[in-house]
């Protein structure tokens, strides 16, 4: 029974009759009013299908704005991981946090979320229990950011580049970016998507940086789908002069990824378990709150006061 409700929860998603924050609630009823005994492959579909879902999308970009909010967006992105990063360690100091816990939750906070804990925690040789508390601490964050930055976005009245500069910079995962600025309008989706993923390129300089500090020799897992997703753009940026039935094409690739992200928010939503809640712990998820309430309180009162613009 548990399975088959799993089964029809992605299909709902997939068929586009459900929204995102709709599938991402069905998600998480049904992870804390069940128990979940496959959520080890639904993190792994997440996964995979969030990195498609974004090629897709870049089917749907033009590379002019992917460039430009990029390279706009470079220095918003250094300064304010280099803040996050810093603030998350005297957080993990202060609230007595292991340090290997705390320097993912750090990361998965400055850089990108769950992509980035799996690339730097390799590095610092982090257990299976250690990853597991830093990605639950940051999809649980991920869940209410996807439904409290729209209504935070209207309430204050941000134009649609303003909220996707916000929702790149303030929210942990590619994913819940692409899902927030999908509900607040076409704009801040484009801005949103593109600015997090220039910020998902420091993910590389950053584990090379932390395993030589370590003096590690471990794997570190590289974005490559980032690479893809800027192909894809550039096609979509120029193809179509030179063969315009390729445009209807592109058109169904980026409705493809919008569905598969939709598929993708139930995931994870199935993954937030009464389990991991308590896995978790007070600590760590005190530790990922108050470092995520600081980031994304002075970037949105940047932006609102337009020390920060694209």
């Amino acid at each position: 029974m548990t399975r088959n409700l799993f089964y029809l929860g992605i299909i709902l998603a997939a068929t586009g009759l459900i929204s995102p924050p709709i599938a991402l609630a069905l998600g998480l009823t049904f992870g804390l009013s069940t128990v979940h005994h496959f959520h080890i492959e639904s993190r792994n579909l997440s996964k995979f299908l969030l990195q498609a879902a974004v090629v897709c999308l870049g089917f749907g970009m033009n590379l002019r704005q992917v460039v430009h909010a990029g390279r706009s967006g470079f220095l918003y992105t250094a300064i304010s991981i280099t803040f996050a990063l810093s603030l998350g360690v005297l957080l993990g100091r202060l609230f007595r946090v292991p340090r290997t816990q705390s320097l993912l939750i750090a990361f998965g906070t400055a850089v990108c979320g769950g992509s980035a804990i799996a690339a730097i925690g390799p590095v610092l040789d982090a257990n299976e229990e250690e990853m597991a508390v830093g990605l639950g601490t940051v999809f649980v964050l991920n869940s209410v950011a996807l439904v409290a930055f729209p209504a935070i976005g209207w309430a204050m009245h941000l134009s649609q580049t303003q909220f996707g500069l916000w929702a790149a910079l303030a929210i942990h995962d590619t994913s819940s970016v692409v899902g927030a600025g999908a509900k607040y309008g076409p704009v801040a989706l484009a801005v949103g998507t593109t600015v997090k993923l220039a910020r998902a390129l420091w993910i590389v300089p950053l584990a090379v940086a932390t395993a030589g500090l370590r003096k590690s020799n471990a794997r570190i897992h590289w974005p490559w789908f980032i690479l893809y997703f800027c192909a894809a753009a550039v096609l979509a940026t120029y193809l179509p002069r030179r063969l315009p039935a390729s445009t209807a094409l592109f058109t169904a690739l980026d409705h493809l990824g919008r569905a598969a992200l939709t598929v993708v928010l139930f995931l994870i939503g199935t993954g937030i378990t009464r389990s991991t809640l308590r896995q978790v712990g007070v600590r760590p998820l005190l530790q990922g709150i108050a470092l995520w309430l600081v980031v994304a309180s002075l970037s949105l009162y940047a932006i609102h006061a337009g020390w920060i613009a694209l």
